[in-house]
């Protein structure tokens, strides 16, 4: 079976390289005819009145026709006027050498390096490429008798600034995040980790939209299998557009049927910081705040940056809070259905009398009334997020507290009940990962129908086969529930609870193998008191 699968998977990498192949040698070069290349552009954007054409000439004596062809609103105008236009209309016929260089048709070396003076130019042989530079924000200069265009970097666009991390706020760290501009997200990376074996390698995914996507790791510690399956299942995708990051992490994820996330994200640099310094590799993609990280491991998710910028004693009691919640948000509805329905045994007596009293004047079986509540209080969770912000905080909060009281004065639910899935409420909120709070809400239904079949052994069921489904899980080739499974000893000090920073000197193990040895501070002693 397995060798089956390695054929099938060989043969189908083959049929995608030689698309690519295909695909390089369709592409419509440029003909070097002046009125005929710059009739065909004309005629892909006749209807788009944001992309102007202008037309001029260098030289003064003898004359070369020249056209610049830029997007209104992508590129930089005044860039435009003073770096290209004033250097090849004005400047040019100021040199002594102008009609050396139009005569013996060495005219587009000595535009690209004496008279443009923008930051950076490209040589365009294609109208491919041509309409992607348009496109961008760029504008490419063509000039008359040339097969090569030259394309100059002039994008400037309206964008969000940076600002306060809107989903990961801390009240001790750094307070910026990432914005919809993949420069200046690789700026803001680099700007913590100032070493030149950080690499970025770029490339283009979607056929129409042809969104920028950057890799970036750390060159030496780095485990470069990681690096190649990054790139591997990249090079895959062929799709019409990649809008965000979701679709990108979609598209590679390990194993699409689970509710875990394999891949984390996050819009906070400090964080793809420190996963880099660990020996994993970011995904950064244009027009999106949100950054993939990989691999990911189910611990992560438990764990704010924060957590490294306090003590460890304060930042050990936070993961643990962390975890507790975590349970009552999945078990919390589950457990009082099982103790309620099947099992009053377990209850003290005066809780049972106090429970039955309450329960005395419901219709609904432990497991509707809470599935009545669940449910009414996702609504009201997701009302409050899709309503504009000044309204939808108001709905949530008072929604709840309307309807909770007067479901327990008309009988419908008792008062335990509201209490049980409003604390089970407030503990989802404690998780600092947006999609595994929505897989543990998710779960948390099924658990609840697991204990009113079958009481606690259906929910001890339901914990096994999780337990077993997150030990089958790898992201990236890493086991998901590294290092509880496999067991690593020296990985344990970054887990459930935090060592202080000098006891934790390797990265992960599994995560990277090279220059495993990250901390070299000896621990200091006490120092001796004065006399």
């Amino acid at each position: 079976m397995s060798l089956f699968r390695t054929i099938k998977k060989n043969a189908k990498q083959k049929v995608i390289e030689s698309s690519k192949k295909d695909d390089s040698l369709t592409k419509d070069p440029l003909t070097g005819i002046f009125s005929e290349d710059l009739q065909k552009i004309n005629k892909t954007f006749e209807r788009s009145s944001d992309v102007v054409i202008r037309e001029f000439s260098i030289g003064s004596e003898e004359k070369v026709k020249a056209a610049i062809i830029y997007t209104d609103g992508l590129a930089d105008t005044t860039s435009i006027q003073t770096f290209i236009l004033d250097s090849l209309m004005v400047e040019a016929k100021q040199m002594d050498n102008t009609k050396e260089n139009l005569h013996s048709r060495k005219i587009l070396q000595w535009v690209k390096a004496s008279l443009l003076t923008v930051g950076s130019v490209a040589e365009i042989s294609d109208f491919d490429s041509l309409f992607t530079n348009i496109l961008s924000g760029n504008t490419v200069i063509f000039i008359d008798g040339m097969k090569v265009a030259i394309g100059a970097s002039t994008g400037r666009w309206e964008e969000r600034a940076i600002s306060e991390p809107a989903s990961e706020t801390v009240v001790r760290g750094p307070r910026e995040s990432f914005s919809e501009n993949i420069r200046k997200n690789t700026a803001l990376i680099r700007r913590k980790i100032k070493d030149s074996n950080l690499l970025c390698e770029q490339k283009e995914i979607g056929r129409i939209t042809k969104t920028c996507v950057a890799v970036m790791y750390i060159n030496g510690i780095v485990n470069e299998k990681v690096v190649e399956e990054v790139h591997t299942r990249l090079d895959r995708i062929d799709i019409d557009g990649i809008l965000e990051s979701g679709n990108i992490e979609e598209l590679i994820q390990d194993e699409t049927f689970t509710p875990f996330p394999t891949i984390y994200n996050t819009e906070r640099p400090d964080v793809i910081a420190a996963g880099l310094l660990e020996g994993r590799v970011a995904i950064l993609i244009d027009g999106t705040p949100f950054v993939l990280i990989v691999p990911s491991l189910f611990i992560q998710n438990f764990q704010v940056p924060e957590d490294y910028y306090q003590r460890a004693d304060i930042s050990t009691f936070l993961r643990m809070l962390r975890i507790v919640c975590f349970l009552i948000s999945l078990l919390g509805p589950s457990f009082y259905i099982a103790a309620t329905t099947y099992h009053q045994e377990m209850l003290p007596t005066p809780l049972l009398v106090s429970l039955a009293a309450q329960r005395e004047g419901v219709p609904f079986p432990a497991f509707v009334e809470a599935l009545i509540m669940e449910i009414t209080f996702e609504i009201l969770r997701e009302a409050g997020i899709r309503m504009p912000r000044a309204v939808g905080q108001t709905v949530s909060i008072v929604g709840a507290l309307v309807l909770g009281q007067a479901a327990v004065e008309a009988g419908i639910v008792s008062a335990s009940m509201v209490i049980v899935v409003s604390i089970t409420a407030i503990s989802n909120f404690v998780f600092p990962a947006y999609n595994m709070a929505i897989s543990i809400r998710m779960l948390r239904f099924g658990m609840m129908m697991l204990a009113a079949s079958f009481g606690l052994y259906g929910i001890t069921i339901g914990l096994l086969a999780l337990l077993l489904h997150l030990n089958s899980l790898r992201s990236f080739g890493i086991p998901y529930m590294a290092p509880f499974s496999p067991f690593i000893k020296d990985d344990i000090k970054d887990t459930i609870f935090r060592f202080p920073l000098k006891f934790l000197g390797t990265r992960p193990r599994l995560i990277s193998q090279k220059n495993s040895k990250r901390n070299h501070t000896p621990a200091t002693s006490k120092p001796e008191p004065r006399e």
